[in-house]
């Protein structure tokens, strides 16, 4: 009885909070949910900053170059990470449908997230060569599988636990706030305030891997309804592979999404392209870095509450917006002096970042909406996996690089973000309340 006069202001205040956020009215709020949404945001965030934090791209790579790794497990740490988090959720799904409460599942995934980013941060700071490498490339694979239990099942809490309407509010929202984090990082290091030397990295990476574990643990307190545990069907394989057949709409999106790729494979092109005036790409990194995060902070809560309302017209906007992004960056990256400096390639990755933060919270928000609650980890799983050959397939795109000029791709990859559009054009808009 006496607790009560202080949990009911909280709640209110959660309410007030989590509405003027989300741009609703706090009376149309469903019971916990604004405290569910808050524990949403907070969670989302600390795994954003941690990957930004343990980037394979930028910080794994450079830590194992620094550590002599040799050069083919440098190159393969990108795979690992990207197909190892797509590939295993179809095999997973079955899984996840049979648990009762899916915010167990995301929990345990960060946690095994944390307790491998560790186990880097461990491995970096006392092997060196070839066996920091593999280690280094394993326990990146545990990572990986883990983060694809979390994936399977996140878009089930979400729709669980958030009504449709604020769902993309949500993703925005931890977007922005882990973009500002990673931003902050950078421009420290930028600054010299933070010196790149392996044992600050090694810190960086111990910070995301407690990052992981306290968003795992604030996950647990999620108010998730429990359903009977139990798949849908009991059909095997075939199951899983029926809706791929079956659905028009998830044929279309998938369409899309694969052709939609290329916004999150264009970067490194693009890096590419920065060193046509003779300076080397490195110089330039700190640039690229943080108008990547500054892209993600201008952009991701717009991109969010667009999808709110219409996640089908956000993935043909953003799909259009990159199509004209990156034909301008081709084109100018055929002349002479490339991209024209730092400054040149800062903004280019700023403005393709920002048409790929379109993407994906368009497709995320479009997926979640678009499933019942009986398949939306099916569908999530099924469309994740195609992705995930897709993505191994795009290697092809660096032996054409290769033999014509990362401009020339960059035109090819406006192409197909244009017919991605196209093709998103073609799917159903989703009933909104």
């Amino acid at each position: 009885m006496t607790d009560m006069p202080t949990e009911q202001p909280t709640a209110d205040r959660k309410r007030r909070i989590f509405a003027r956020l989300t741009g609703s009215d706090p009376a149309d709020l469903q019971q916990d949910e604004a405290a569910n949404g808050l524990i949403h945001v907070t969670a989302l965030s600390l795994t954003k900053v941690a990957d930004s934090l343990i980037d394979p791209k930028l910080v794994l790579a450079w830590l194992l170059s620094a550590l002599g790794a040799p050069g083919f497990i440098i190159g393969a740490l990108v795979p690992v990470r990207e197909a190892g988090s797509l590939l295993p959720q179809l095999i997973l799904a079955r899984r996840v449908e049979q648990v009762a409460q899916r915010k167990r599942i995301w929990a345990m995934g960060a946690a095994m997230q944390g307790l491998s980013v560790l186990g880097i941060a461990w491995a970096v700071l006392t092997l060196q060569g070839a066996v920091a490498g593999w280690t280094v490339l394993g326990l990146l694979a545990v990572l990986a599988t883990a983060r694809a239990a979390a994936s399977v099942s996140y878009k089930d809490v979400l729709a669980r636990t958030v009504a449709m309407g604020r769902r993309g509010a949500v993703s925005g929202l931890a977007g922005v706030a882990a973009s500002v984090a990673a931003f902050g990082f950078g421009l420290l290091m930028a600054l010299g305030i933070f010196d790149l030397a392996i044992p600050v990295l090694a810190t960086a990476l111990a910070v995301a891997g407690g990052a992981f574990l306290l968003a795992g643990a604030l996950f647990l307190r999620l108010a998730e309804p429990a359903n009977a545990g139990e798949a849908p069907d009991d059909n095997g394989a075939a199951a899983l592979f029926r809706p791929l057949f079956e659905d028009r709409q998830l044929q279309m999106f998938v369409a899309a999404r694969a052709a939609l790729t290329v916004t999150a494979l264009a970067p490194p092109f693009i890096v590419m392209l920065s060193s046509a005036n003779g300076q080397r790409a490195l110089d330039q990194l700190g640039p690229m870095v943080m108008a990547s995060t500054a892209a993600a902070v201008v952009s991701s809560y717009v991109w969010g509450r667009l999808s709110d309302r219409s996640s089908r017209q956000t993935l043909m906007a953003a799909g259009a917006l990159a199509s004209v992004v990156l034909l301008i960056i081709g084109l100018v990256g055929m002349q002479p002096v490339g991209l024209g400096g730092a400054w040149g390639a800062g903004l280019a990755v700023f403005a393709a970042q920002i048409a790929y933060e379109g993407v994906r919270a368009g497709r995320k928000l479009h997926l979640t909406d678009m499933a019942t609650d009986d398949f939306r980890a099916r569908y999530t799983a099924l469309s994740n996996t195609l992705i995930g050959v897709v993505l191994m397939a795009g290697g092809v795109f660096g032996l054409l690089a290769d033999r014509f000029g990362p401009a020339i791709l960059l035109v090819v990859f406006a192409v197909l973000s244009l017919v991605g559009a196209i093709i998103a054009s073609r799917l159903d808009e989703v009933q909104r309340p």
